[in-house]
């Protein structure tokens, strides 16, 4: 004991002598810029249409709140940390094989985790241009370096992902519908990117809008990672299922990234309430089926509305998910930032995004319909104030 104090006082007297400096975080940690969420407050008293975060406006199945509220008086005890309900239920729902299936803090954990498992210092990561701001993030937070690839039309160019990938490339990030600009490739365009990647390099189909895509020449990666050791899909119940606030998402593929993710996710990751809300979301299809048509529905005459505001310089990106971007002419009559600040002090929050190049964009949500005429008609008044 004595020798263990003097050895404490030797130490304390050797820290006096020498400058003591605060903890530091490693470097790459201090070059990261906070992911920023969509505006969720508007000044003043005026009505709020939140159309900035992508969100379900119909909100979730009446059948998975009860599912929650049922929950809350075991609130007391942890979860299953091994989400074995509700793995079930989607591998039934899906057809998938249970032990590949691993559920996340929403999807977003799941992407955050592939890159910390598999990239580090010295590694790359790619991404297509006007991607999903968590791809850099992912990338920055274990050490790798990003790799932004150009688009083309605010699409993923496939041959420029291929063009861009080398011996130090680790994964390869897609969402296919891409957020911020709602574009999707093709099935067969997947299948070749798929097809011309390293055996080394994990291709991650980020399918957070898969439930909103309305058309038959769609990959959403489950048939891919169910054949493949390289490819993975993930996928959330944030949107079309209505439970962002639950945070709850899940992911496919090969058995051996599946085994990776189980060791390092956080125990009880998923709450009993977003589980039961989750299963109970996924089981009642007459709710989605809904949800997806009315959104089709919008979409479609959001994007007529924006089209005949062509004269002012406006474009409607092509969709497939539940937002447009809407992009603003570069003559200055008319731009994003001001369209976006007009909207907002009428209480129409929409995304502008000058961070990732779109700032002669703003991304609108589809919202209800009296939400979504609002922001068309709110719109419509800046260009003709402007005009």
């Amino acid at each position: 004991m004595r020798e263990l104090r003097q050895s404490g006082l030797h130490f304390a007297s050797n820290m006096k002598e020498q400058k003591m400096t605060a903890p530091t975080a490693k470097p790459w940690i201090t070059s990261i810029h906070a992911y920023v969420p969509g505006r969720a407050k508007a000044a003043g008293n005026v009505r709020v249409i939140k159309l900035s975060s992508n969100e379900n406006a119909f909100g979730p199945s009446p059948k998975a709140t009860a599912a929650m509220a049922a929950t809350a008086n075991g609130t007391h005890r942890y979860p299953d940390g091994r989400s074995q309900l509700l793995r079930a239920a989607i591998a039934a729902h899906h057809g998938l094989d249970v032990d590949r299936v691993v559920c996340g803090t929403g999807s977003d954990d799941i992407l955050y985790l592939l890159a910390l498992a598999y990239a580090g210092p010295g590694d790359e990561v790619l991404y297509s241009r006007h991607g999903f701001m968590v791809y850099p993030l992912a990338a920055e937070r274990v050490g790798a370096t990003p790799i932004e690839v150009a688009d083309s039309d605010y699409t993923a160019d496939v041959d420029a992902l291929l063009g861009a990938v080398t011996e130090r490339t680790k994964l390869l990030y897609l969402a296919n519908p891409n957020n911020p600009t709602g574009t999707m490739i093709n099935r067969a365009e997947v299948e070749r990117l798929h097809a011309g990647l390293p055996p080394h390099v994990i291709l991650v189909l980020d399918a957070a809008y898969a439930e909103y895509v309305d058309t038959a020449d769609y990959e959403d990666g489950i048939a891919l990672a169910a054949k493949h050791e390289n490819v993975i899909t993930t996928r959330t119940f944030s949107k079309i299922y209505g439970l962002a606030a639950a945070r709850v998402g899940w992911a496919y593929g090969p058995k051996a990234i599946i085994d990776t993710l189980d060791r390092i996710r956080a125990p009880f990751n998923v709450t009993s309430a977003a589980q039961a809300g989750a299963v109970e979301a996924l089981a009642d299809t007459d709710w989605i089926e809904n949800c997806r048509a009315e959104n089709t529905r919008l979409r479609s005459l959001f994007m007529t509305e924006i089209a005949a505001m062509g004269n002012a310089g406006l474009r409607a990106v092509p969709s497939a998910a539940n937002f447009v971007l809407v992009t603003f002419p570069s003559d200055g009559r008319h731009n994003a930032e001001a369209a976006y600040t007009y909207l907002a002090t009428r209480g129409v929050l929409t995304r502008w995004l000058p961070d990732q190049g779109l700032g002669h964009a703003i991304r609108v949500s589809i919202g209800t319909e009296d939400e979504t005429r609002t922001a068309i008609d709110t719109l419509r008044a800046y260009i003709e104030e402007t005009d």
